[in-house]
This record gives C-alpha cells, structure tokens and sequence, in this order.
C-alpha cells in the first residue's frame, strides 16, 4: 500500500464496516410498537409499512443521486408521511427516524471492530466516522453504547451536515475539524461508489475496501478510483497501520 506521506488520521464508514444490522425479532417488535405509536396509528396493516418503505426508498434515491440529506422532520412530512398533519409528525421526526431503522434489527460491532479501534488509537492515529445516515440519533446512541466515543475525535453525519457521500464536504469538514491534511488521512469503507470516491475526490491520501460478510468486495468501481488495499476484516488494519509512536522513537 504505498504512500509518499505519513497517515496522521484513519476514518471510517459506520454501516457494513464497524458494524452490521442483523435480524433481531424482539428490536424489531419494540421499532414496530413505537412507529405505530409515534403516527399515531396503532392499527397500521403490512400493506401501510409497505406504503411507507416504497416512499422512503424513494426519498433515498433522491437524495442519493443529489448528494443531498434532507433533515429528518423533512424527510418524514414531505416524503414519508405528507398525509398526516406536519405538526403531528415534526416533533416525533428523530424518533421515527430511529425506530424506522431499527425495524429492521439490531446493530452489532463487526468482528475485531473494538480491539481494532483501540489499537489504532494506541499507535497514535486519530480516528472519526464519515457515514450517511437518515437518523441524527442512531449512530451517536451506538457509539456511545460501545463505549467507543473517547476513540473518535470527529463523527460526520450526513443527517448533520445535509450532504451525503460521494460529495467530498463530508470528508474536507472531517479533515478540517481535526486539523489534519486530506493528504495524511486514510477512509476505510465498503462502498466504492460512495467511500472510495468520496475520500479521493476529497484528496485523502489512502482509500481501503473492506468486504461485507458473505457478498466480497463491491466491484462497480470506476476506472479512475481503484482502492489502495482490500481487506477481508478489520484487524487487517494493524497490518497496514504501523504505531506512530515507535516510528518517532526511531526518528
């Protein structure tokens, strides 16, 4: 993985990189409870849940192709519930937007996920997540419930910031909030389309693929964007990151 420059700073995706969404029947009773109580409809049928999804995986491909996140009050009264009186949803829109997540499951630390990031921040490297999300509250709820916020200096949400990757403000307002170059900053993700060109049109110096268990490596790159390493998992990281405070020693 050659590099002319020193890596101060490692970013990471969150969804399908530092952990995975899986099937969880008693998560996704209590999100069901909670959606049906937050609209107001308690006797909501399979057919209305499937209104809803077809509307917010509308609004996803929206924004996706416009780069743009909508904020959550947004999302809901003018996509997925432009029915129901605006004052009735706006203020629920944060909650809805994270039981409609957690209908789908539970999230769950990929594996080495901790012991990696613990490592990385040992060897001196300052860590931060860049990740698209709907939801302002689901990945700070996750991180702290891991115990991982004392490792990441920056989080960058797109629900926060309203631009969602491939667009490269997300990675600049990472790289600015550390006070660290593009130059010496690495992205490690598991979508090429919005990881790898995201962080080289942003400057990043390093742009690392990470396999999703059971479905191997993306392969929809562009020619001009080809990642600088593929991983299987996380602890292939300790590999390519050597400890900056042993390196300064020899210095």
């Amino acid at each position: 993985m050659p590099t002319g420059k020193r890596i101060e700073a490692i970013l990471f995706d969150m969804n399908g990189t530092l952990r995975m969404r899986e099937a969880h029947e008693p998560t996704q009773r209590a999100a069901f409870s909670r959606l049906r109580t937050l609209t107001g409809n308690q006797a909501a049928s399979e057919a209305y849940w499937e209104l809803l999804t077809r509307r917010q995986k509308a609004y996803s491909r929206w924004a996706q192709e416009n780069m743009i996140q909508l904020s959550e009050e947004e999302i809901w009264t003018r996509w997925i519930l432009p029915d129901v009186p605006h004052e009735k949803i706006a203020p629920q829109a944060a909650e809805l937007t994270l039981a409609w997540s957690e209908r789908k499951g539970r999230t769950l630390p990929r594996p080495g996920a901790q012991e990696t990031i613990c490592s990385l921040h040992q060897r001196g490297y300052r860590l931060g997540i860049i990740s698209n999300t709907m939801s302002s509250l689901d990945i700070p709820q996750f991180l702290a419930a891991q115990g991982w916020e004392p490792y990441f200096e920056v989080v960058i949400l797109s629900a926060v910031i309203k631009v969602r990757k491939p667009a490269g403000k997300p990675f600049q307002a990472a790289a600015d909030q550390l006070q660290v170059a593009p130059g010496a900053c690495a992205y490690v993700g598991n979508r090429i389309s919005r990881d790898l060109v995201g962080c080289k049109q942003a400057g990043f110096a390093l742009g690392i693929m990470i396999a999703s268990p059971g479905k191997g490596h993306e392969e929809d790159l562009e020619p001009a964007f080809q990642p600088d390493a593929r991983i299987q998992s996380l602890d292939e990281l300790l590999e390519l990151f050597p400890d900056t405070n042993r390196q300064r020693t020899e210095e």
